[in-house]
């Protein structure tokens, strides 16, 4: 395997192909029952300097995804299917070459900075670790250089070099974390709820950064994140996930504006905006990934629930619209599937507690 590199350690930008491609990826956990389907078949591709939106619900397997896309799986866990960076089999490579591969060309910004930023180095020394680490061989004015240009990028003045983590505010870790992601200039990175905890006016700013550096280094981005607002305000696809798959994906302006899936119409019911006059909720919780719901996983929580979602998993098919969209109930409006009369009839609760059971 061989990658084409410029100045500084990132991948050369090329306009022709995706970035960072997963055809039916899948990873699987260690249980104490059998294997977790944590990620169960998801497809999605990314071109350069695309941002992608990811969202759904807390144990849908959001956070798995990130990680099992840069290989940063706990001992137990593995993959399967197809994944392919700038068009190369990601799966077969050696720990090595992961390893390698990891900071110079993909990245992560993970959430909870304190946790990852260690106390008691100063952050010119976190710089000069990622630095001397996966680019042997700069100066130490090279390395200063490079870093005080990341922080100048994140809006964090130079006096602020030789400082500790606990010197700074919350939006200032989340920023130095992005740019410790950054200052190698990875191709693809994955954002883990990087505005978590912060509040709405610093949140603004860390899309506007995250806009910049797409604009600057065609970085593609997959955001991982609850905030469905921020997906419409810097995404340009979302892709919606619930119980390890991929049930809708499509442009962000489309999914938001006409949402095909029954559970992307009922997360965007839940969100709250200043119009809001009362609170919607999504009823019950996602299932346990170790033992989901035949059919469609969804079916036992949804409003729109047939016979057939509970018995047959429902077909990934691509619309007009250029929204990509698994749901029976979809079908049926499109007119994409013929189903029966009993096929098409309201799951009643005691049906759908049946089902389970079964």
């Amino acid at each position: 395997m061989s990658f084409d590199l410029v100045e500084g350690g990132g991948p050369a930008r090329t306009a022709s192909g995706p970035v960072i491609e997963a055809d039916d990826l899948r990873v699987w956990y260690a249980g104490p029952t059998g294997p977790v389907k944590a990620v169960d078949g998801v497809t999605f591709s990314l071109r350069p300097g695309e941002i992608l939106g990811l969202v759904g619900e807390s144990g849908c397997g959001k956070s798995t995804l990130g990680r099992g896309l840069l290989g940063l799986l706990p001992d137990g866990a593995a993959r399967d299917g197809a994944l392919r960076f700038r068009g190369d089999d990601m799966l077969t490579l050696r720990r090595k070459e992961q390893y390698q591969l990891r900071g110079s060309q993909l990245g992560m910004i993970f959430q909870e900075p304190l946790t990852r930023l260690n106390p008691l180095m100063r952050i010119s020394d976190h710089f000069s670790e990622t630095l001397k680490t996966h680019e042997k061989g700069l100066s130490k004015r090279e390395i200063e250089e490079r870093s005080l240009e990341a922080l100048r990028v994140m809006g964090i003045p130079p006096t602020r070099f030789k400082a500790y983590p606990h010197e700074f505010s919350g939006g200032m870790r989340q920023r130095l974390m992005i740019a410790l992601a950054l200052v190698l200039r990875p191709a693809f990175v994955v954002a883990d709820e990087p505005t978590t905890a912060l509040d709405v006016l610093v949140e603004a700013q860390i899309i506007r950064i995250l806009h910049d550096l797409r604009e600057t280094y065609e970085t593609s981005l997959l955001l991982i994140t609850h905030n469905l607002g921020i997906v419409a305000e810097a995404c340009d696809r979302v892709a919606v996930m619930y119980a390890g798959k991929i049930v809708e994906i499509g442009p962000a302006r489309e999914v938001f504006a006409n949402p095909q899936h029954s559970y992307t119409r009922e997360l965007l019911r839940s969100t709250i905006s200043l119009s809001t006059t009362g609170l919607n909720f999504i009823d019950g919780a996602p299932p346990d990934l170790s033992d989901p719901p035949s059919g469609c996983h969804f079916h036992p929580r949804c409003p729109d629930a047939m016979a057939v979602c509970a018995t047959r998993d429902p077909v990934d098919r691509e619309l007009p619209a250029g929204t990509r969209v698994a749901c029976w109930a979809s079908d049926l409006r499109h007119g994409t599937v013929t189903l029966s009369e009993s096929e098409r009839a309201p799951l009643q609760k005691e049906e759908i507690a049946l089902a389970d059971e079964a």
